[in-house]
């Protein structure tokens, strides 16, 4: 069977390249026209050559998946399949906005069965489902991106710049802040309100008038007396979630539900 797609495949993690490619070889009906290891990449091969599908990860440096997409001309923009690590903002917003996506790691029946959604948009006369689909999910990227991604932390002299997504939790400290990450302590001279603010709601949550946690860092909730609830991170930290925010619990709790979903979805062994 003669090639009939054309197809780029996009990740800074070699050895997901390369698994990519043997499935996609197999396929028989694409052509890989490349690899690419960034966005910037990504970004320069779709507008010079005839792309149909790109397999694009979203987490790479200077620029993700989701920027990139964001600069290609709509006229040239190709059918996606997203590849990613677990992101919990970005399942919830594949669902919402219907886009096909692969959670690492993948299998083979995993893989063709995102091929075949992508067969039979690249084969509908119609696409603008799809157009429609994809400029929905950059315009909620595009709102999310007002939240601060860095906090700039001075230490010896030097300014590091820390990752808001690296952060395990946020604890208020008179006048200051305190960012705790990976059992390392990091002090703000900042008002815990106003760092909530500049965080993204859908990864970071106030559970205590003192305390912001990073949802993606929770590991267990345990309930308490009068309505309380004990927060158990990875590290094994300990927090507490008072009962009077009834909002910050199904919040929070309805991460477990996403989260069991997606590992459903991977099935055992994968």
């Amino acid at each position: 069977m003669p090639h009939q797609w054309r197809a780029l495949i996009v990740d800074d993690e070699p050895l997901v390249r390369a698994r990519i490619r043997s499935l996609l070889e197999g396929a028989g009906d694409f052509e890989i026209a490349g690899e690419c290891g960034d966005g910037r990449g990504a970004l320069e091969a779709i507008e010079c050559d005839r792309i149909d599908l790109v397999l694009l990860d979203i987490q790479m440096p200077e620029l993700d998946g989701f920027a990139a997409l964001e600069l290609v001309d709509s006229r040239r923009r190709p059918v996606v399949i997203f590849v990613t690590a677990y992101d919990e903002y970005a399942l919830r917003a594949f669902e919402a906005h219907a886009i096909d996506y692969l959670l690492k790691p993948f299998d083979r029946p995993r893989f063709e069965q995102a091929l075949d959604r992508a067969r039979r948009m690249l084969s509908a006369e119609d696409r603008r489902q799809q157009d429609s689909q994809l400029k929905a999910l950059l315009a909620d990227y595009h709102a999310r991106k007002r939240y601060v991604t860095r906090f700039p932390i001075k230490q010896n002299g030097r300014i590091l710049f820390l990752k808001a997504e690296e952060i395990d939790y946020v604890e208020a400290a008179g006048n200051y802040v305190c960012l705790h990450v990976r059992g390392e302590s990091h002090i703000l001279r900042d008002k815990l309100g106003d760092i909530e603010a500049r965080l993204d709601p859908d990864r970071f949550v106030r559970i205590h008038r003192s305390t912001i946690v990073n949802i993606e860092r929770i590991r267990e909730l345990r309930p308490c007396f009068h309505g309380d609830y004990q927060v158990l991170l990875r590290d094994g930290t300990e927090l507490m979630l008072s009962r009077g925010r009834p909002k910050q619990l199904e919040k929070v709790s309805g991460l477990f539900l996403t989260r069991s979903r997606g590992e459903q979805d991977r099935g055992p062994g994968e």
